[in-house]
């Protein structure tokens, strides 16, 4: 990684008339009056030990564009890195130095490493400067939730049983080979826990067919991990690699409460016949952080629930991640109270989604100082008790529709709906840099000239 900004870029930025091409250059004009989202970024960067051989690397700058530019046309770091090679406007909004192209690994080492705290803090700013411009006041604000999926699949018992069954023999595997351990003694079961898999599945009902399969599929999981347990007995005493050792203990120690946690749910669920809490369920191995997601008779979503405010503009101003399943009356004061928190000042007017309303969030929300709480749905409440009159009702519930263009749009262009970086920081980076991304897309349009 260079220091900070890039000195070898030429003076011609060689941007493509195209509509996009004009877009990205818009962007580029606004990052280079902050340049210190570039120095936000360097902290980042900084703090993984730096190495002083091979070839020079990434500057702060070109880190933070490419980003950008990945969420901004919603690209594979494969296609991010043959863009940058063939796209001169690509090449001028990176800010890359001639005949220098970044593979796919630098790309996703560097931009992996910006936090979703500089994301945040990126968006604040870019908040603050569309204040100062006068394209969004921030006084008058529309609140609603929505979700973004994790890189999972759908999770039954009996695939999570078979891909604990696959981890397992894939790190038995790993243990034979590191260096001082002599043998490994384990049997293969991962073609008999994936044809169980498929077997359960195509079986409809919870009969005592299906039963008997989930019976022999948790045997072959049992079976397994206790392979997996003497395994790890051997590799402390024998592995002569102290790195590789603490590299596969720490996968043992990643994996195995997980295991344990889908034998139990398992065990409860389908032979004692018992509802699991949601709290208390395993949804995925490598996931862990993921979250179910129910709202009304809609589908079940796996991934984490978010809570958006956004403006007149239709910039968004604001993005909670939650952790759980919070019902929507719970998280209405919060969002108030973090709009307080960002602009020193309670909003005038604010429009959320029916499953908000609740008396107490209308009498807490006049009590912050907000003069008219529009909810979409009355839910007993009194229009005059919300808002002055019904003609602000009716302009505070269709200004409230508009906030479901912004998701729609988060989500179709900007890669809102599911989350393909693993880990639970990595999640909550990828959803601010996909608001970070909109939101300068937007701004760009926006600003005259």
């Amino acid at each position: 990684m260079r220091k900070n900004r890039n000195i070898y870029v030429s003076i011609f930025d060689l941007y493509s008339d195209h509509e996009i091409g004009k877009e990205l250059k818009a962007i580029s004009e606004f990052l280079d009056v902050h340049p210190e989202f570039v120095d936000w970024v360097e902290l980042d960067l900084r703090k993984k030990e730096a190495v002083d051989t091979g070839r020079q690397g990434l500057s702060s700058e070109t880190v933070l564009r490419c980003a950008l530019l990945k969420q901004h046309r919603q690209l594979s770091y494969q296609e991010l890195a043959f863009h940058l090679s063939d796209s001169a406007s690509f090449q001028a909004f990176a800010r890359l130095p001639n005949t220098f192209f970044p593979k796919k690994s630098a790309l996703q080492d560097t931009i992996s490493r910006i936090t979703a705290t500089t994301w945040e803090q990126i968006n604040r700013c870019l908040v603050n400067q569309a204040r100062e411009e006068r394209i969004e006041s921030a006084d008058t604000v529309r609140i609603d939730s929505t979700h973004s999926d994790s890189d999972v699949h759908e999770p039954t018992d009996s695939s999570l049983l078979w891909d604990s069954v696959r981890v397992m023999t894939r790190l038995l595997k790993q243990a034979d080979k590191l260096p001082g351990v002599l043998m490994i003694n384990f049997c293969n079961h991962t073609r008999v826990a994936k044809r169980r898999d498929h077997q359960i599945l195509n079986t409809k009902a919870m009969g005592e067919d299906k039963v008997d399969l989930y019976d022999d599929l948790l045997k072959v999981t049992v079976t397994t991990l206790g392979y997996f347990n003497e395994a790890y007995t051997v590799v402390m005493k024998s592995c002569t690699n102290e790195k590789k050792k603490a590299r596969w203990e720490g996968k043992f120690e990643r994996f195995k409460p997980l295991i344990l946690g889908v034998i139990d749910q398992t065990q409860r669920r389908v032979f004692g016949e018992e509802t699991v809490p949601a709290e208390e369920k395993v949804f995925s191995l490598f996931e862990e952080h993921t979250d179910i997601i129910i709202k009304g008779n809609r589908k079940i979503q796996y991934g984490h629930k978010l809570n958006l405010s956004s403006g007149k503009s239709g910039l968004i101003l604001d993005v909670v991640i939650e952790q759980g399943n919070p019902g929507d009356t719970d998280r209405l004061l919060p969002m108030l109270n973090r709009h307080i928190e960002i602009f020193d000042s309670p909003p005038r007017q604010v429009a959320a989604d029916g499953g908000y309303a609740s008396g107490a969030n209308l009498q807490a929300a006049k009590e912050l100082g907000v003069a008219d709480m529009a909810f979409n749905k009355k839910r007993g409440l009194n229009i005059e008790d919300m808002v002055k009159s019904n003609w602000v009702y009716r302009k505070l519930k269709n200004f409230r529709a508009g906030i479901e263009g912004n998701i729609s749009c988060l989500k179709r262009a900007y890669g809102l709906a599911r989350c393909t970086w693993k880990g639970l920081d990595h999640f909550n980076a990828y959803i601010w840099s996909s608001v970070v991304s909109y939101n300068l897309s937007l701004m760009a349009r926006l600003r005259p000239g």
